[in-house]
């Protein structure tokens, strides 16, 4: 009797906190469901009409959709590539004692709690401008024609900045699983003879397996979502070259007002978004179960 009376309570001091969230959440996707199915212009207030499902019929057989789709995967899988390289590789380094290791760590891991804003910026205006940046510094030193990152390979300019961004969020999970590895196991394969690489590829890479899923997982959420790196240094541009689906809606609903056109785009992205964390939670779920 006195469980279901402090489970009742419990429901009851958590349901305020539950409410409040579900319709933090339902209230916005209800409002953009909504206005998805209008033909509503900012520019001509008063003058909304149903349009069905034209709004999302204009969006997916728009050009400007693939071209977002393909630079949004590539943009997804460049930086998760550079972040599991980086952050094993690190993560390696850190676990090594030598001096000055606590310096060192906090220096890693100082980029992820820049603002993507000033960091974009930074990378904007201090490395990668064409005149007074310190890469065309390095490469008029050696004799070479300055490289203007952004207009010449904007998405992979964005990638290095988002995978600077999130290398040190890789590297504390990494590390943390490589903390964990029996230090027993390593010495009894080096007693047997197994090279440095056989040791990494048959031990080290297993034990870090199920890290690497929850990395891929949590980044991959919130990189399809990047925005403000794109809008500080592009504007998505040359043409749709550095344009993703998240700043694809923001160009639909804010630059072009169309707020029926970027409403569908928006639940085209929460249902893509949806489907990748779907299936990334059951690759997590059977890489934990085995």
């Amino acid at each position: 009797m006195a469980t279901q009376h402090s489970r009742a309570a419990a429901r009851a001091m958590l349901s305020p906190s539950v409410l409040l969230l579900l319709a933090w959440m339902i209230i916005p996707l209800s409002m953009t469901l909504y206005f998805s199915f209008l033909r509503f212009n900012l520019l001509m207030p008063g003058m909304e009409e149903w349009a069905g499902f034209d709004n999302y019929r204009y969006f997916l057989t728009d050009p400007a959709f693939w071209y977002a789709m393909r630079n949004t995967l590539v943009l997804v899988g460049g930086v998760l590539v550079i972040t599991i390289v980086g952050g094993t590789l690190l993560g390696l380094l850190l676990d090594q004692d030598f001096f000055g290791q606590g310096i060192v760590r906090v220096l890693v891991i100082a980029p992820f709690f820049v603002m993507p804003t000033v960091s974009a910026l930074v990378w904007k205006n201090m490395f990668m401008n064409p005149v007074n940046g310190l890469f065309a510094h390095f490469a008029q030193a050696l004799g070479l024609q300055p490289f203007d990152f952004l207009a010449q390979a904007p998405l992979l300019s964005i990638i290095v900045i988002v995978a600077w961004q999130w290398l040190p969020f890789a590297t504390l999970i990494l590390l943390t699983a490589l903390q964990s590895l029996d230090s027993e196991q390593l010495e009894a394969a080096e007693m047997d003879g197994a090279s440095p690489l056989s040791r990494f590829i048959y031990i080290v890479v297993p034990h870090l397996s199920r890290a690497i899923t929850v990395v891929i997982l949590i980044q991959t959420i919130f990189l399809l979502s990047v925005f403000a790196e794109i809008l500080v240094t592009t504007n998505g541009g040359p043409g749709y070259a550095s344009t993703n689906l998240t700043y694809l809606v923001y160009v639909q609903s804010l630059l072009q007002f169309d707020v029926g056109g970027g409403s569908a785009g928006g639940v085209v992205a929460i249902i893509l978004a949806n489907i990748v964390a779907i299936f990334l939670m059951r690759m997590i779920g059977k890489n934990l179960e085995s």
